[in-house]
């Protein structure tokens, strides 16, 4: 994943290719269960913040390490 994210909210989709995960359902999991980055609605659209996923990121590498 590159370290500079795109200056756009993201989608769920943008997740996907992002972090190469098998389907978007993973992305709808993550947000069921709290797990993933944070997001929020507009409309009946997903969308993400680049700046928490950014932080989401973070916080994964300092659980891992």
């Amino acid at each position: 994943m590159a370290s500079e994210l795109p200056h756009r909210f993201l989608t769920p989709e943008d997740l996907v290719e992002m972090f190469e995960l098998p389907s978007i359902e993973t992305v709808y999991q993550w947000r069921r269960k709290r797990t993933g980055p944070r997001g929020f609605r507009v409309g009946r659209h997903l969308r993400f913040d680049p700046n928490d996923v950014r932080a989401w990121i973070d916080s994964q590498l300092r659980e891992a390490a």
